[in-house]
């Protein structure tokens, strides 16, 4: 890992942030040239000042940076700088990429990402919709970006697993430290067919500050972000604002006009960005690029963001109960009168899907979606 070393006293040098390291990137190619470099070559670059060209030609090797990348050998992790070809081709492009970045897991330089985002405190609406719609953009071949909170980046995480998909969680900490320290086992599942990435230091613990720029990488890696369930205030809107920066789509998946979680993504729809109802409405933005073909993993159907594959047999009448249900509960009378079913038959078959996952109950007589998903 020696060749890492250059990389990491470039960054330590003060003064020397994302944007004027992808600046000397671009003209010297590779960070042991910049620090070879004469003042005179140095002083070409726009940013660069008398002092900062003596902060560099005076740094030298911490024991800090002997340690880190020592301990990132020991842990089975990886760095992937500007320079290497798994480097995301996405991110490469923002005006401010990370210079390297510290990954647990497998990443790629493949495009073929969107990132999905939303509240921490998530409803039931809010999970089921976003594992559902996750679920079906893996299985058209599409890595799922999010950032490991809680609430709807796990929903995303969890819903590209159980497609037996990509997805790659963009930490706000260091590897070092998993937060929310209960996804500790996704954590470990993400990176067994994916990656979790960080451009902090290895004990960096997670900071308010840290966010914004966790937030950019998620944008920027992706061609497009969708917002599944938002208020005004949420954090999920700085990203979405931060992707239309950065010239990337920016998707809304609608909400009740009845609960605060929607008022954001409602915002964001009045703002122009696209409303999502299934994957479809997402991967025909980029079906130039080949979304939305199907992922050679999978063999069977996949679901809207309405509910679960249809996949498993199904008899006519149960699949019509279950196209006549959405993710709102609905009264077992208004089900009769759309299948026109009787209610014995209809109660049967209502506690079969029950049985199998598909749907739930609630009081007085009123069935919605499940997602069996997981």
């Amino acid at each position: 890992m020696n060749h890492l070393i250059p990389w990491f006293v470039l960054k330590d040098v003060p003064g020397i942030g994302n944007h004027l390291f992808k600046r000397l990137i671009d003209h010297f190619k590779t960070p042991d040239r910049v620090l070879d470099a004469r003042g005179p070559e140095l002083s070409m670059i726009p940013g660069i000042s008398e002092r900062l060209i003596r902060s560099i030609h005076t740094r030298s090797v911490s024991n800090e940076i002997k340690r880190e990348i020592e301990t990132i050998h020991k842990k089975g992790y990886s760095i992937v700088t500007l320079n290497d070809p798994d480097y995301p081709a996405l991110l490469w492009q923002i005006p401010d990429p990370p210079p390297f970045l510290y990954v647990h897991g497998k990443l790629t330089d493949s495009v073929m990402n969107i990132a999905v985002v939303g509240s921490r405190n998530a409803t039931a609406y809010g999970i089921e919709i976003t594992q559902n719609l996750c679920r079906s953009l893996v299985f058209h071949g599409m890595t799922i970006v999010s950032g490991l909170a809680r609430g709807i980046d796990t929903a995303a995480h969890y819903g590209a697993l159980a497609g037996k998909g990509r997805t790659v969680a963009v930490l706000g900490s260091g590897l070092g430290h998993i937060y929310p320290p209960e996804n500790a086992g996704l954590f470990h599942r993400i990176a067994e067919n994916g990656a979790v990435i960080s451009e902090f230091p290895l004990d960096a613990e997670p900071d308010a500050h840290h966010f914004p720029q966790r937030n950019r990488i998620i944008s920027g890696m992706s061609l497009g972000t969708v917002v599944m369930e938002a208020t005004k205030n949420s954090g999920s809107l700085i990203t979405a604002k931060i992707a239309a920066e950065q010239n990337r789509e920016v998707f809304a998946v609608p909400g009740s006009i009845h609960s605060h979680k929607s008022t954001g993504t409602h915002t964001l729809i009045k703002q122009g960005a696209k409303l999502v109802e299934n994957a479809m409405d997402i991967l025909e933005e980029f079906s130039h690029l080949g979304a939305g073909t199907i992922h050679p993993a999978h063999t069977t159907g996949v679901a809207n963001l309405s509910g679960p594959e249809e996949t498993v047999d199904l008899s006519e009448a149960e699949r019509s109960v279950l196209k006549a249900m959405g993710a709102y509960p609905v009264h077992i009378d208004t089900l009769i009168r759309q299948t026109s079913l009787d209610s014995g038959t209809l109660s049967g078959i209502l506690l079969q899907l029950e049985l199998s996952g598909f749907i739930r109950q609630t009081p007085g007589k009123y069935f919605c979606r499940a997602g069996r998903l997981l």
